[in-house]
């Protein structure tokens, strides 16, 4: 999962992006865990924010080069 790579190469922990981002922790659990699929893109950007880095930064990665849209 991307936000855990993210976190593990800047030795953040899950607990540490939740205080970084400030968004609740339930939130951050759930989209770790899968059970939030598709979170918005206000909610990524947090998180990136928290991590440090931009939008595009947080999207380059193979994960998402084969993405086809919703319908």
């Amino acid at each position: 999962m991307r936000i855990l790579d993210l976190c593990s190469r800047r030795s953040i922990s899950e607990y540490m992006l939740i205080y970084l981002t400030g968004m609740p922790p339930s939130t951050i659990k759930s989209i770790i865990n899968g059970r939030s699929g598709n979170p918005g893109i206000q909610t990524i950007q947090r998180i990136a924010e928290g991590l440090g880095i931009t939008l595009r930064e947080f999207y380059d990665s193979e994960l998402f080069e084969d993405l086809e849209p919703e319908e």
